[in-house]
């Protein structure tokens, strides 16, 4: 995983370091993202990959460890901006891997910006999110440039609905990734709406939904609502197939719609089935976490973790040293099999680019297809 290094005097993280009073040991990665509230699902996998990757350099590191600092969003970026300036605040900080969520970076990485401290998020996909001119922004997927013309090909292509319903949840994401939908299924979607973050009661776009002849639905957003909303549509008598992006795509959506609800749902991410991912990376996962598989994103957050560690091990200790090693980045994760690479605005080379489609099958969420780039 590593080259020679300056920081910790060993030629790989496998090897004891010997390098107790190295400028590396003692530093920082922040993991931020929803730790608890109603997305906690989403960011529990994703910060158990990064504690994963950073347990295993601390073992191989013994006299020279790098600690991880949790940054708890709970998905909320009225939360962010104050999180952000805690990280920033604390000079041993020298990485973030995050923001997970497109809202909460979007009021985040500002911080994060001035300060020079790098960033790596593992699922934030908002596409507007490498527009700013960021340098220190770094994203681990693709964007919702990919996922949402994906989605839509699914629903065209293998769903081959004629008569489409799009809801979002007016957040950065949500809103983000159903309008990428609705650009490629153009007149097929019949009708659209919008509810809230935090809503529970659906009745009124079910009814809407249920009457509209739509046989799809696409979701924007997050997968408690998706999960009240298609319970609360199934009880309405729809009969159609929801779609829903990356935020929706845990296990914890089948929890909130009920198994029988939730069966036939299609989730997507810009990422492959984590439980599919290559070397040792599932059996460490799950012998860390109770047996837990890992859910979505988990192998993106522990690759991206471990760029990081590598810089540092390299000897860049300081955050202007280490956003200059991430940026130039060009090696295969070990988990994912992606090629990280990113391009001058922080986004992942699109060649390296995936969507993947899955479907909740006997209570589960398992894996369905790749969906084809056009």
């Amino acid at each position: 995983m590593l080259g020679g290094t300056a920081a910790c005097k060993a030629d790989s993280p496998s090897e004891s370091t010997g390098g107790g009073d190295s400028a590396a040991c003692g530093l920082k990665i922040g993991f931020f993202g929803a730790l608890t509230g109603d997305a906690a699902g989403l960011g529990i996998h994703m910060r158990n990959g990064t504690k994963l990757a950073i347990d295993q350099y601390n073992t191989a590191n013994a006299d020279c460890k790098v600690e991880l600092l949790e940054l708890d969003s709970q998905g909320d970026p009225a939360k962010a901006p104050a999180l952000a300036q805690q990280a920033v605040s604390d000079a041993k900080v020298t990485a973030i891997i995050g923001p997970a969520f497109s809202g909460e970076s979007e009021v985040a990485d500002p911080v994060f910006e001035a300060a020079g401290l790098p960033t790596i998020t593992p699922s934030a996909t908002r596409p507007s999110l490498s527009t700013k001119g960021w340098k220190t922004f770094h994203r681990g997927v693709g964007n919702d440039e990919s996922q949402g013309p994906a989605a839509g090909r699914y629903i065209d292509q293998v769903l081959k609905a004629e008569k489409v319903y799009v809801v979002d949840d007016q957040s950065a994401y949500g809103a983000g990734l159903a309008d990428e939908v609705t650009k490629v299924l153009g007149a097929k979607v019949i009708g659209n709406d919008k509810v809230q973050v935090k809503q529970t009661d659906f009745s009124a776009v079910s009814t809407k939904i249920a009457s509209s002849g739509a046989t799809a639905l696409f979701f924007g957003g997050y997968y408690t609502e998706a999960g009240l909303l298609l319970k609360q549509l199934k009880g309405a008598g729809w009969k159609g197939t929801m779609v829903a992006g990356d935020g929706v795509n845990d296990a914890n959506f089948v929890k909130v719609a009920g198994d029988a609800a939730a069966e036939g749902t299609i989730l997507t991410c810009p990422c492959a089935p984590a439980t599919e991912a290559k070397g040792t990376f599932v059996t460490d996962y799950k012998a860390a976490f109770d047996n837990a598989e890992p859910g979505t994103y988990a192998d993106v957050s522990f690759d991206i973790t471990n760029i990081a560690l590598e810089g540092i091990k390299g000897g860049n200790t300081t955050r202007e040293k280490l956003n200059t090693f991430i940026s130039g980045y060009n090696k295969v994760g070990a988990a994912t099999g992606v090629t990280y690479k990113f391009e001058a605005d922080g986004d992942l080379d699109p060649a390296e680019v995936l969507v993947w489609a899955f479907k909740v099958q006997g209570g589960k969420v398992v894996q369905d297809q790749e969906i084809p780039k056009s």
